[in-house]
């Protein structure tokens, strides 16, 4: 009844036809008939060691897995006091009968060894407890010792993707902008994180003022803005190595909210000059620059369809501050907000089918979704200061800063599901804001 329930529901909320529902009593099937969400039960065995040097991994990783998706608000796990049966082999047969008394609707069991090598490998499968099936293949994975982490996010990738129909988001980073010191005099640095907050990493020192960071989309560059010349200019980042450059350096120009193409080639981003802001391409091989827009008002944030065929950005040219779509080679913009308030930073879907943005009204701040027609504006959160949302790799959850209020006020990354539901801090270390989602890695 669960499976089915959740998957209804994920249909019904993401606007889709349907997704396949997993049967209790059959093969995967198209089920929609509810209208109640509930976290779908699911179990976990602490993973087997296959050997001794792997029995930390294997309880680590089992951890990882279990908190991926229990962290998206639509699993529920069942707690290892409540079990029923255990599993000491990855070859034991499944004891359905006990998982089903604890209403486990899924159960996912595995093994981990560790070689001589300190090479680690970890399996997996996944059962439908109801249908007393695999749902899926077993899989297995293999990586140093020292990717533990990300091999975990990957099993979880794979049951959520199965579970759900949906694309996963768990081996992801997140490249941001890491905050300390007093509110009047922070010290700002780029960083770069696993999505859930491990592993965390600066990749500049904070020398200089930095804002704005933004993925590549194969998730190996990070455009952003620096201070460090005392005008805003875009430098271009090579995570892996630390190289950077700076991008577009015209002399009595300022150059800031860069945002990769779909193809990697070319930057979007906004240039001030005599007093006026617009939009301009910039292709990364040839350095040549194209004016995307010519207008005595703002243009600013903008952000490429998934597609490239069009981009959307804020402009404050019918008076407020408000959301437009053009085509990508420029054109006349077609205005998609009209609701009280102000609105900005707005990003594109990854699937296409969304617009997120920040809105200001009435003294609150929220991060919001609409189509991309403008239609179904739904605001997300409310706050002192929410903004600047970013995109899972699935089009699924909203990463985006928080400020709290009072002199003592700080930055923090927060997510929330595209429903409003499921609002959680981001659990790493210190202060942070500019959040940037990554693909997911190769």
């Amino acid at each position: 009844m669960m499976l089915r329930l959740l998957t209804a529901i994920l249909a019904l909320v993401l606007g889709q036809a349907a997704l396949p529902a997993l049967a209790q009593n059959g093969p995967l099937r198209i089920v929609i008939d509810e209208g109640v969400i509930e976290p779908l039960p699911f179990a976990v065995p602490e993973f087997v060691a296959e050997n001794a040097a792997a029995a930390e991994y294997a309880q680590n990783i089992t951890r990882v897995i279990a908190a991926d998706l229990e962290g998206t608000g639509l699993f529920r796990e069942i707690p290892r006091e409540a079990f029923l049966s255990t599993v000491t082999s990855f070859a034991s047969p499944v004891q359905y009968a006990d998982w089903k008394a604890i209403n486990a609707q899924a159960l996912i069991t595995g093994a981990v060894s560790v070689d001589g090598s300190g090479r680690l490998s970890v399996k997996f499968r996944l059962y439908d407890v109801y249908s007393q099936a695999p749902l899926g293949d077993g899989l297995q994975f293999g990586g140093a010792t020292g990717s533990w982490r990300r091999v975990a996010h990957k099993v979880a990738d794979q049951v959520y993707s199965r579970i759900t129909g949906e694309g996963g988001y768990f081996d992801s980073r997140v490249v941001f902008v890491a905050e300390r010191g007093p509110k009047n005099e922070r010290a700002k640095q780029l960083a770069i994180m696993d999505y859930d907050g491990a592993n965390m990493q600066a990749l500049t020192d904070a020398n200089s003022i930095v804002i704005a960071p933004r993925f590549s989309p194969t998730g190996d560059r990070v455009l952003y803005t620096s201070y460090e010349s005392g005008f805003p200019r875009i430098y271009l980042l090579d995570v892996a190595s630390g190289q950077r450059r700076m991008l577009d350096d015209q002399p009595g120009t300022m150059t800031f909210a860069p945002r990769f193409a779909p193809d990697g080639r070319r930057v979007l981003f906004s240039l001030a000059q005599g007093g006026n802001t617009d939009l301009y391409e910039l292709d990364l091989q040839s350095g040549r620059r194209s004016r995307l827009t010519d207008a005595p008002s703002i243009e600013t944030a903008p952000s490429f369809s998934p597609d490239g065929s069009q981009i959307v950005f804020e402009s404050d040219r019918s008076g407020t501050q408000q959301l437009y779509v053009m085509p990508a080679n420029g054109g006349e913009p077609r205005r998609i907000s009209f609701g009280q308030g102000r609105y900005g930073t707005p990003v594109w879907s990854p699937r296409g089918d969304y617009i997120a943005f920040t809105k200001q009204n009435q003294g609150r701040f929220h991060i919001g979704v609409m189509r991309t027609d403008g239609s179904e504006e739904r605001l997300l959160t409310a706050s002192f200061l929410d903004e600047g949302p970013t995109w899972a790799p699935n089009g699924r959850v909203i990463m985006f800063t928080r400020e709290t209020a009072g002199a003592a006020g700080a930055p923090g990354l927060y997510t929330v599901d595209i429903t409003g539901r499921n609002l959680r801090k981001v659990p790493y270390q210190g202060q942070g804001s500019d959040p940037s989602w990554s693909p997911l890695q190769p």
